[in-house]
């Protein structure tokens, strides 16, 4: 539990932990590639460390001194029989992404998570892996983990049959993720076709290791069996917990905060486009081209208006719709959210959670089966607000605390380090702040 005073004003330079949804990426491939993987600025939560932990499990050597992640990749088919079953704690990408690893493996392996995860839908990635050949199964009819993993036994053939032409039924990238990786233990090429992009981060990665992929006109093509090469590579900032330092100036007029060194990759950057609509200065510095985009990201704090985001939308800012309510809360006039019922489907029910808590702010506002209306007000008021052990909750909330009049309590400041252990203090630094000076992020060092 932590209290939270409003404050006047922000202004400050501000570094965030690297990009949570790459690290889990890179670390995967990285322990499957042919040698020493090196990864800078990977991100500290405790999310991604899960992934390392599996990966360690299944026989992958993984240091940490100060600063960076070396991985000694064991190969296409080098990992071994887990002794114990996996777990992924809270991270639903570990699962996801590791469960498309594993299904192309002949040894029996067991993913497991808090009870959270538990609760979680699967049968996304299950039925597409059973029709590749794995056997995948769980609780209630196989669509909740605990999940059960064999690949194809030598018996019945080497590798994994490839998907054609599949149609992904949901804009989610786990998904995605879990097929391409599934994929490289295929024999010939894995299509998968979208309707709606998500984010393409491990297309990019994949290429960058040697793996051939493309994609063209919503059709993702990966071919199996690659030689994957390791890489070192410096992970840029993640734009998700940036988010929460650019609306907390969004929201408080005056305010100035530049977040440094940010992944700026297109089908991220959604709340940036969020907050430009609603009237919010938001300048981006890009760096040069590099593997991933990033840059500079400035925001200014003013009079925030009330837009609608479409389902289109959802997919390129769906971690930052929580805080797509708050800068709503204390703009003028409605806004309104639709398409984004995957909301119901994260560590809690976000759409729900999201009611609650600006309800109990006095915020007007009323939740639809796939998203959400709010009526802004000039200034919200102090509550107590409830997380749902929801990360994403806590610090969006914890935000609209700095513009809240009287005290804010949040009921579980810790479930914040499944993605960011340091939000908090970089929270009290930046509502002492009246200067331009800078907030360190809070990485492996």
């Amino acid at each position: 539990m932590i209290e939270i005073t409003g404050c006047s004003r922000i202004r400050a330079r501000v570094g965030v932990p690297g990009d949570k949804s790459i690290s889990h990426r890179a670390a995967m491939i990285g322990a499957i590639a042919e040698g020493e993987t090196i990864l800078a600025n990977f991100s500290p939560g405790a999310d991604c460390l899960a992934t390392l932990d599996c990966l360690r499990a299944l026989g992958v050597a993984i240091e940490c001194p100060p600063g960076r992640v070396s991985i000694r990749g064991v190969g296409l088919s080098g990992l071994r029989e887990p002794a114990d079953i996996l777990d992924c704690g809270n991270s639903g990408t570990t699962m996801r992404l590791l469960a498309g690893i594993l299904a192309g493996q002949s040894f029996v392996s067991v993913l497991t998570g808090d009870a959270s995860l538990r609760n979680r839908p699967m049968g996304r990635i299950i039925q597409p892996l059973r029709r590749m050949g794995a056997t995948v199964d769980g609780r209630e009819n196989g669509s909740k983990a605990p999940l059960f993993i064999r690949g194809p036994s030598p018996e019945r053939g080497c590798g994994l049959l490839p998907l054609r032409d599949y149609t992904l039924p949901v804009a989610s990238a786990q998904l995605k993720s879990c097929l391409m990786f599934a994929g490289l233990y295929a024999r010939g090429t894995t299509t998968l076709l979208e309707t709606t992009p998500s984010r393409d981060h491990t297309e990019r990665i994949l290429r960058l290791f040697g793996a051939k992929v493309r994609a063209t006109g919503g059709s993702i093509g990966v071919d199996g069996f690659p030689r994957l090469q390791a890489r070192h590579l410096e992970i840029p900032g993640d734009i998700s917990s940036a988010a929460f330092w650019l609306a907390a100036a969004a929201i408080s007029p005056g305010s100035e905060v530049l977040v440094e060194s940010v992944g700026l990759n297109r089908l991220r950057s959604g709340f940036l486009h969020a907050l430009r609509r609603m009237g919010c200065p938001v300048e981006v510095s890009p760096a040069k081209d590099g593997w991933e985009p990033s840059g500079d990201v400035r925001a200014v704090g003013g009079t925030l208006h009330g837009i609608e985001i479409t389902p289109e939308e959802v997919p390129s800012l769906i971690d930052e719709i929580p805080l797509v309510a708050v800068c709503a809360a204390v703009a003028r006039g409605k806004t309104i959210v639709r398409g984004a019922n995957e909301l119901r489907h994260k560590e809690c029910d976000r759409i729900s959670a999201v009611i609650e808590n600006l309800t109990e702010m006095g915020v007007p506002c009323g939740e639809t089966p796939d998203g959400f209306w709010v009526e802004g007000v000039d200034r919200l008021r102090g509550g107590f607000i409830r997380t749902h052990g929801d990360h994403r909750i806590a610090m969006a909330f914890a935000v609209a605390a700095l513009a809240a009049e009287g005290e804010t309590v949040i009921d579980d400041a810790d479930c914040v380090s499944v993605s960011y252990p340091g939000f908090f203090e970089v929270l009290g630094r930046l509502s002492e702040s009246d200067s331009a000076g800078r907030v360190p992020g809070h990485g492996l060092d």
